[in-house]
């Protein structure tokens, strides 16, 4: 049973989950992980907390602590908090976007800044987005690597299913996410959204890293930008385009990483053999089971 039931943004969901999210808010602070954000999101009973921005290594662990100290904290107050990708099938899912940017070694200049683009971004930005694009069907099996983070990639539901990407577009496997206003240079970053909570945030970051140095290497480029949801498309719109759709299952998704020769160098023969292993038989448990099977070992599993 959702702890609120109220609608995205409501005042009527914070106050109905004021108690614990203020002691997670706590937790926090005594742990030294800041919060950018708060408020209701969409889902009943779904709440949100972008975390503020760390070395990438950091923000690896930061994630971990997330995980444990909400998850702890609710069940200290008889509630349980599930960040599973799809917890409830008639409701919004769960996502863990990926916010990023790039420095120089000095932590000086936001390498992803050029205020002559159209977009405020830079060549290296288009760079690496476009290694993250072209890898993004294989990096998918880091991200969301759970069977039921497929529940979730579904078109209209702003959480990507496409490799599409445009500013500030909700539908686009990467947004370019408008900086803040009179300090743009420092704050403009670019936005994974097929990223969710069951992924190894160390493999995830990792992946991430390792796409979009591809096509920096390579100098790639993203093509055009997509103003518009790019579910709204013609199949032949997008094939023109160069959007593609996501890999609908984990076992597609796990297929696309055993091929893609970027991401397996970048893990290892060793982590990638288990990994697989692993991944796959998790597909064959889940694919035997029912969708309330699914949704139960999820839900408290993540």
């Amino acid at each position: 049973i959702p702890i609120d039931t109220g609608l995205c943004f409501s005042s009527i969901a914070m106050h109905a989950a004021a108690e614990v999210i203020d002691a997670i808010m706590a937790a926090f602070a005594a742990q030294h992980i800041s919060v950018d954000a708060y408020y209701p999101e969409l889902g009943h009973g779904q709440h949100e907390m972008p975390l503020h921005h760390a070395p990438a290594l950091r923000a690896a662990d930061n994630q971990i602590w997330f995980r444990e100290t909400v998850r702890s904290v609710a069940a200290n107050h008889g509630v349980v908090a599930s960040l599973a990708p799809k917890p409830k099938p008639d409701q919004a899912g769960n996502g863990c976007h990926i916010h990023w940017s790039l420095w120089d070694l000095a932590g000086a200049q936001n390498l992803l800044y050029e205020p002559n683009d159209r977009f405020l971004l830079s060549q290296l930005g288009y760079h690496f987005m476009a290694g993250v694009l072209a890898h993004l069907p294989g990096l998918l099996a880091l991200t969301t690597p759970s069977f039921n983070s497929f529940r979730r990639l579904q078109p209209h539901f702003w959480s990507s299913a496409y490799t599409a990407w445009g500013p500030d577009n909700r539908e686009a496997a990467v947004r370019v996410a408008s900086g803040a206003w009179g300090s743009e240079a420092t704050s403009i970053n670019l936005e994974l959204k097929a990223s969710d909570s069951s992924n190894n945030p160390y493999l995830a970051l990792g992946g991430l890293i390792a796409a979009g140095l591809d096509g920096v290497t390579r100098k790639l480029t993203p093509g055009d930008a997509t103003l518009i949801d790019p579910g709204n498309l013609s199949d032949s719109e997008r094939s023109q385009r160069g959007i593609h759709r996501y890999p609908t299952t984990q076992a597609e998704a796990l297929d696309a990483l055993e091929r893609d020769a970027v991401l397996m160098e970048a893990l290892g023969p060793e982590l990638t053999t288990a990994y697989l292993a692993v991944k796959r038989s998790e597909y064959e448990a889940f694919s035997q089971e029912d969708v309330a099977f699914e949704i139960r070992h999820h839900l408290y599993k993540f």
